[in-house]
């Protein structure tokens, strides 16, 4: 039945890695190429889906995203996990030296290595959202670290790739659900045979947590998000009690 899913998706650089809840709880991981193929999956069971990729994105001028400002000023020593994304154009350049040509072209500052290396994930889920309009209405952009954030109360302090970050992550998300841990194993069980790591699965996991009617409720940043010239807003969604911001 259509809308019974709720689908957290991490793009890894390799594929694209969905942790689905339904009503009872959690209900399957799924590995896939391309966002097409992950969408074709979930357009008639998801009520949404939040991947970690920009969505709503600058075609020229100040290239920085209000919500990726916001998402900065709460991580603390994670804010450096948080890019500002190519302008549009910039995103479809296979070489840097093109795309941060055509970056600073169009908005007067350099393009960083982090938003270059995830511009084919970012290309292929904007052309998917401006060309097929059901998938607009459902997929909506979040980051994982911002869902850690909300979750734990406080910024985190290590990196998602370091023994301490597996750690302190997997504390936040048992201490939102005590089911978290064996739900984590089996959702990395399910991606045997693909190049996922750990912490790829973390941040699914903390994403289909997000977008799961739970505690606290669904939040923007910024609460009133502003959209792309394509329609798509340029919000981070995340869960909790209280606004990380007030703005």
């Amino acid at each position: 039945m259509a809308g019974q899913l709720h689908v957290g998706v991490h793009w890894s650089g390799e594929s694209w890695l969905a942790v689905a809840f339904d009503a009872d709880g959690y209900d399957h991981t799924a590995v896939f190429e391309g966002i097409g193929d992950c969408w074709s999956r979930y357009e008639e069971t998801a009520s949404q889906i939040l991947v970690d990729v920009p969505v709503g994105l600058v075609e020229s001028g100040d290239p920085v995203r209000r919500c990726d400002a916001l998402a900065r000023s709460v991580l603390g020593p994670r804010r450096a996990a948080v890019f500002d994304p190519p302008v549009r154009e910039a995103t479809r350049k296979r070489r840097y030296s093109t795309a941060n040509r055509v970056h600073e072209r169009k908005s007067g500052a350099p393009l960083s290595e982090a938003a270059f290396e995830a511009r084919e994930g970012i290309a292929m889920c904007d052309e998917l959202l401006r060309e097929v309009p059901e998938a607009a209405a459902v997929v909506r952009e979040s980051h994982p670290e911002v869902c850690f954030r909300a979750f734990a109360g406080e910024p985190l302090e290590d990196d998602r790739e370091t023994a301490g970050g597996y750690a302190e992550r997997m504390r936040t998300l048992a201490h939102y659900d005590r089911d978290a841990p064996p739900l984590v194993q089996k959702a990395a069980e399910a991606t045997a045979g693909h190049d996922v790591a750990v912490a790829d699965v973390l941040d699914a996991v903390v994403l289909a947590y997000t977008v799961r009617p739970g505690e606290g409720k669904l939040r923007t940043l910024p609460a009133d998000p502003p959209t792309d010239t394509a329609g798509l807003p340029m919000a981070l969604v995340y869960r909790s009690a209280a606004p990380l911001t007030e703005s």
